[in-house]
């Protein structure tokens, strides 16, 4: 759990200045970090824990080089707390803004942004590298160390910061450090024997047969030398497996027995014959024993139909890799993180297997709800990930799948009637490489998942960091010194609350915007009140005149950290911005609140995105209309036509409903000269929305060709801050932009 970091910084702490004079201690401080690491991994699995062999070294790293005085305390307090210097607009189309921000609040890089952008070509040529950490920066900034480079790829290129820092702590410390310990089949093979089987616990994707094979065939044991015997076990096949193995025992034979969680009543039979045979067995004798191959040649061999039963299965044992393997793109992958496991996939095979035996025709619809709705649905709780569910079965499981080349992904089309062995080649052979395609989703996705990664990393590094004045802080900064700075500074920027009762008497007519705009004021009260009582209470502290209490060491660490207080994050709105950028926003939504309660006047555009609650302000909308034109809110629906034009373009309301801005796509983009959804462009993760004019229209005149339903959320979390469905148009079918992970977001 985070909240376990400053516990375990202490004996983390102990053991790296016990570590750092010393090579063989620091070579047992890397065993404990893999033993950590191991424990870890239990835990992953459970959900319970996040942080990973690098996080460890590379705070191992840092702590030693730091105590050797070989890095900056202050570029290391940069590179992990990734301050940025807001409103600013990147002049060179290869960077983001943001990457601008952070490049322009690097005072120990000065002439960096002023490099870029007078030598824009060359610095475009290395953003763009696909692994740019590997290369030397343009100019004189190749001299800088590896701490300052390390600072620059953050801002330049921040989804490759876990390779740069893989790197970083290869460097460093050594190759030790950051290479995963790989299992050696020959070398465990020498710790077996014939009283001692090697047992195979299988992850989706691995097959262990082919090591034995392998090394079977260096000494000698092979099929066709009769000396190797190979046993799947299920279907009867326990008689086979005992004859098998008192062979094998005369013999000096290697035996493999597969799948033996199949056969969970035989396996006492089995004990006991391993033991009466390993009494007086050759020496040569082996026998190897695996879990969880999920499929065989039997299985594929148990339905009449046997061209519809296998290209179904196929198609199915895609769609389980799909489901199952997109988690790792985050919130864009699916909304909530769902337990889909191998269960699933074997009983929909027996689903299938039942429904084919026993219809006439393939039952294509009834298949798909039964594995999308109860088999995989079961897991499912958002309904955008219900949808995102269905439209993968849609793809992949149709009638026209039997008519002719059927692609399951971009040059990866499912293939024709087979055996056991064949598929498997046909995978290893036809497969694409590892990529978002394969998912439907565009190559931006893993570009934002990495990012996200980077982000991560740097955060739980920052928590892991010494508690003790000095350190990253430098410069002779305390802890309490960073803190009194950021406290002193929002206290003075802090707005002063609305006067709730002058705005009451100003908004006698209570239209439906006036409510919104009131709403949104006592809720901006509400948390400036919270904000201003918490961070008086803290300074007193600081300056000894209060105890410092469990709730003021929290909100202390918190401005440490940049990290939204939990009791701010309580009454506000949700953000995924740190404490900074969080506060910069906070100001630009009081003033615009302040401009538009001045007299209650609606904006010309008004931006959505600084709302509270923007379901209020859309649904004020559908109210209004509803007033004006006498219709009953619930035949209603909003229309949202995208406009080409920005904000500063429009200087007073439509007739009816609101131009609204402050949006961005995720997943695609939106062209102005088509005005339709298209393909994102490549690093261009979430660009933004012109002006969109939003109206209510009657039920019976809402246009439904064409359109892609695009949910729209608060926060690239998306899941619980989904706010409303806007209609977009688009050329392509809307399918195309579910499996993309297309949304709307107010904020990134």
């Amino acid at each position: 759990h985070p909240k376990s970091c400053s516990a375990f910084s202490v004996v983390f702490q102990k053991a790296v200045e016990r570590a750092a004079p010393d090579e063989a201690l620091k070579q047992r401080v890397s065993n404990l970090i893999d033993s950590i690491t191991w424990s870890v991994f239990q835990y992953t699995t459970r959900g319970l824990f996040e942080y990973d062999k690098l996080t460890y070294t590379a705070q191992l790293a840092f702590q030693i080089l730091l105590m050797n005085k070989e890095i900056s305390p202050l570029e290391l307090d940069f590179l992990l707390r990734y301050p940025v210097q807001p409103g600013l607009t990147s002049p060179v189309d290869f960077l983001s803004h943001h990457s601008w921000e952070s490049l322009c609040a690097m005072d120990e890089f000065r002439n960096l942004d002023r490099d870029i952008e007078g030598s824009a070509k060359r610095w475009r040529k290395f953003v763009e590298l696909e692994c740019p950490e590997k290369e030397k920066f343009p100019q004189e900034w190749k001299n800088k160390t590896s701490l300052q480079r390390l600072c620059m790829m953050r801002a330049l290129r921040p989804d490759r910061m876990t390779y740069a820092v893989r790197d970083f702590v290869e460097e460093k410390l050594g190759s030790a450090y950051v290479s995963g310990r790989s299992l050696d089949f020959a070398v465990s093979f020498e710790e077996s024997g014939p009283a001692t089987p090697m047992f195979f616990i299988l992850s989706p994707g691995v097959d262990p047969l082919k090591d034995v094979e392998k090394h079977g065939k260096k000494l000698g044991f092979t099929f066709d030398n009769k000396n190797f015997h190979n046993v799947s076990l299920g279907q009867g096949q326990e008689a086979v497996a005992e004859q098998a193995l008192a062979v094998a025992a005369k013999e000096g034979h290697w035996v493999i027995l597969q799948n033996i969680h199949l056969v969970a009543r035989w396996l006492g039979t089995l004990e006991k014959l391993l033991e009466q045979n390993t009494q007086s067995s050759h020496e040569d004798f082996r026998v190897f024993v695996s879990a969880l191959d999920n499929f065989t040649q039997d299985t594929l061999e148990m339905c009449a139909r046997e061209s519809e039963f296998k290209s179904i299965l196929f198609s199915l044992c895609y769609f389980h890799a799909v489901v199952a393997e997109r988690r790792k793109f985050g919130p864009q992958g699916w909304n909530r993180s769902y337990p889909f496991n191998t269960g699933d996939l074997a009983i929909s095979i027996s689903v299938l297997y039942n429904y084919l035996e026993n219809s006439p025709k393939v039952p294509y619809d009834d298949l798909r709800y039964l594995f999308g709705e109860i088999m995989y649905g079961g897991h499912i709780t958002d309904d955008w990930d219900r949808r995102l569910c269905r439209t993968y079965l849609e793809e992949y499981i149709r009638l026209e799948m039997m008519e002719g080349e059927h692609l399951l992904a971009p040059g990866f089309l499912l293939p024709g009637n087979m055996d056991y062995s064949g598929y498997h080649q046909y995978i290893d052979d036809a497969l694409p490489l590892e990529s978002p395609h394969l998912y439907g989703l565009h190559p931006n996705a893993e570009i934002g998942f990495l990012t996200q990664s980077s982000d991560k990393l740097f955060r739980t590094i920052l928590e892991l960091q010494p508690r003790n004045s000095g350190g990253t802080e430098g410069g002779g900064a305390t802890r309490e010194d960073k803190v009194r700075v950021v406290l002193e500074e929002i206290m003075e920027k802090l707005p002063e609350e609305f006067n709730m009762a002058e705005l009451l008497s100003k908004a006698e007519d209570r239209t439906p915007y006036q409510v919104v705009a009131l709403q949104e004021c006592e809720r901006m009260n509400l948390l400036t009140q919270e904000m201003k009582r918490s961070l008086r209470e803290l300074n007193l502290g600081l300056k000894g005149e209060l105890t410092m209490s469990g709730e003021m060491e929290s909100l202390q660490t918190s401005l440490f950290l940049d990290v939204v207080p939990e009791s701010w994050a309580k009454r506000a709105y949700p953000s995924v911005c740190g404490l900074a950028l969080w506060f910069t926003d906070l100001l630009s939504r009081s003033r615009e609140l302040e401009s538009w309660a001045a007299d209650f006047t609606l904006p010309p555009a008004v931006w959505l995105s600084g709302f509270f609650n923007p379901q209020s302000f859309l649904t004020a909308i559908m109210q209004a209309s509803a007033r004006k034109n006498e219709w009953p809110l619930d035949s209603m629906s909003l229309q949202c036509d995208v406009t080409k034009k920005n904000r500063e373009d429009f200087s007073s309301t439509p007739r009816d409903g609101a131009y609204v801005h402050g949006l961005f796509m995720e997943g695609a983009r939106w062209d102005t000269q088509t005005g339709l959804i298209v393909e994102s462009r490549l690093k261009e993760l979430t660009p933004s929305m012109p002006v969109i004019y939003i109206r209510a229209v009657p039920l019976d005149k809402v246009d439904v060709r064409s359109l892609y339903q695009c949910p729209v959320y608060k926060t690239r979390q998306r899941g619980p801050t989904y706010v409303w469905t806007f209609s977009l148009k688009t050329k392509e079918k809307a399918s195309k932009w579910t499996l993309a992970g297309v949304a709307l977001l107010l904020q990134i």
